[in-house]
């Protein structure tokens, strides 16, 4: 038996997907493929290309990677068009089965449409609620199949006033990239809470969740798309619009923090440098004396370079990364789970040994995985282990498109830091402030009356209303996020 997620990971937060444009390249699919496997960290549970010749539409979802997924010559030869949109998929609603592997395709009275979708509907239920009792059929779980009922009981118009007109009944946080006939649509909700970008290769244009992906297919970055926006690419080029009511923008601050690659660049700033960033600013929050600082690889590596950096202390190598535990491996049993974080994660005792450790990580969550690496650490010769977080306290759930357990289950939620701490067994534990994570980030400071980010995890503060989570029990609200239907 496989499973698609790693078992050595269920103690991280986890990015729902990455999705990917291209128009006006000959073999669009390809470009796509090699957008997604750029793109691969944002979602590793299953995969989709749907692409666009000119008259018809072709398309291929799987469970898994990009990698296995689209590795047949065969297959990509039949993806042929010069139009395509794909999608890496981590489920946060709707279980994980092919009828909710994205791009999601239909055939609508103006022709095929597909749609890929990096975020969360927070009204989600309440509208599938009402659509059901309509007459609507749905066949999938995931909340991204609404737009397309909310498009079809729209009153005519064309493609482009339909999904305005079911963009602007749904709530919650959405990137999307839309195929129509010989038409890439790419939109942005109103708050920015989920990234996209506007790219160029060979004269084609290219749409990603991250700028990194235009580095691997040889293109280059153009601009962010806009908070509000939505842009229209075909034959005669491209054209943009807001057409929904505008708001503050709340872009996720834990893009900088975790989920995107290190080589990314969102509204100017680079991923790399503002991790590094968070790293002088815990340094200067909370320095403490120790011989060698130790990132929790790979994701604290950037974070650990700054602290660093600012403190004085070396940086070495302390924790080995192997890059050999797939996403799809054997059966995680209690055993094999047990056993993850040796497998994932070997300490280099010349190192450690003996020495006062300073380990930078991203996050905790559960703290499960942060109790483990201490006791590796402790146990390869470490006179002292200092942990060092390179994001406040995860507190709350995220409803915006982020794989959260709910919050009673967030060890910053019902512990303080000093019992965290005893209960990882560190020497010291601190946290970035939320106003040292806005410094780094280019802030002066996190502004209460209108915060530049959505920081809801850390603070409680969700910029968008939660409509389900204020209908259902904590109970439906359980189901709902699982995909299953429910009875409020």
């Amino acid at each position: 038996m496989t499973f698609t997620t790693n078992p050595f990971d269920d103690d991280k937060l986890h990015e729902e997907c990455g999705i990917f444009a291209v128009y006006g390249y000959p073999q669009a699919a390809t470009v796509a493929a090699l957008g997604l496997h750029a793109l691969q960290h944002r979602g590793q549970e299953a995969t989709g290309i749907v692409a666009f010749d000119g008259s018809r539409f072709h398309a291929h979802r799987a469970l898994g990677q990009v990698g296995a997924s689209f590795a047949s010559p065969d297959l990509m030869a039949s993806l042929q068009g010069h139009a395509a949109i794909g999608h890496n998929r981590y489920a946060t609603t709707g279980d994980t089965t092919l009828r909710n592997v994205q791009p999601l395709f239909a055939d609508f009275s103006f022709g095929g449409f597909a749609i890929g979708h990096n975020g969360n509907l927070t009204n989600a239920y309440t509208l599938r609620e009402q659509l059901v009792r309509n007459g609507a059929l749905f066949q999938s779980t995931t909340d991204t199949e609404i737009i397309f009922h909310l498009m079809s009981t729209a009153a005519g118009g064309s493609v482009v006033e339909r999904i305005v007109v079911a963009l602007r009944q749904v709530r919650g946080a959405y990137s999307l990239v839309c195929l129509a006939s010989d038409m890439v649509i790419g939109i942005r909700d109103p708050h920015g809470v989920r990234p996209l970008s506007l790219g160029m290769l060979d004269g084609a244009y290219v749409l990603s969740s991250e700028t990194s992906a235009f580095d691997i297919i040889g293109g280059e970055f153009v601009r962010d798309i806009e908070p509000g926006e939505m842009v229209l690419i075909g034959r005669s080029g491209l054209s943009s619009s807001f057409p929904f009511e505008k708001t503050s923008s709340r872009f996720c601050s834990f893009e900088y923090i975790y989920f995107s690659r290190p080589d990314s660049v969102f509204s100017g700033r680079s991923v790399y440098e503002t991790r590094k960033r968070i790293g002088y600013e815990l340094a200067r929050e909370s320095a403490v004396a120790a011989d060698v600082v130790v990132p929790v690889p790979d994701s604290g590596v950037p974070s650990a370079i700054g602290y660093a950096a600012e403190s004085g202390i070396p940086f070495e190598l302390g924790i080995i990364r192997s890059h050999y535990i797939g996403r799809t491996f054997i059966q995680p049993t209690e055993r094999v789970r047990n056993l993850g974080v040796k497998m994932k994660h070997a300490p280099n005792r010349q190192v450690l040994q003996g020495k006062r450790v300073v380990l930078v990580d991203d996050s905790i969550v559960r703290g499960t995985t942060s109790r483990k690496i201490v006791e590796m650490v402790r146990a390869a010769g470490a006179a002292e282990v200092h942990l060092r977080i390179s994001s406040p306290p995860t507190t709350h759930a995220c409803f915006y498109g982020v794989d959260t357990p709910d919050s009673d289950k967030l060890l910053a939620h019902r512990h303080s830091v000093q019992d965290m701490s005893a209960m990882i067994g560190t020497d010291s534990l601190a946290f970035i402030s939320i106003d040292g994570l806005y410094r780094a980030m280019g802030e002066t400071g996190r502004d209460a009356a209108v915060p530049q980010y959505c920081d809801a995890c850390f603070t409680g503060e969700y910029p968008i209303d939660l409509t389900d989570q204020t209908l259902a029990s904590q109970p439906q609200l359980t189901l709902l996020r699982e995909g299953r239907a429910v009875k409020i």
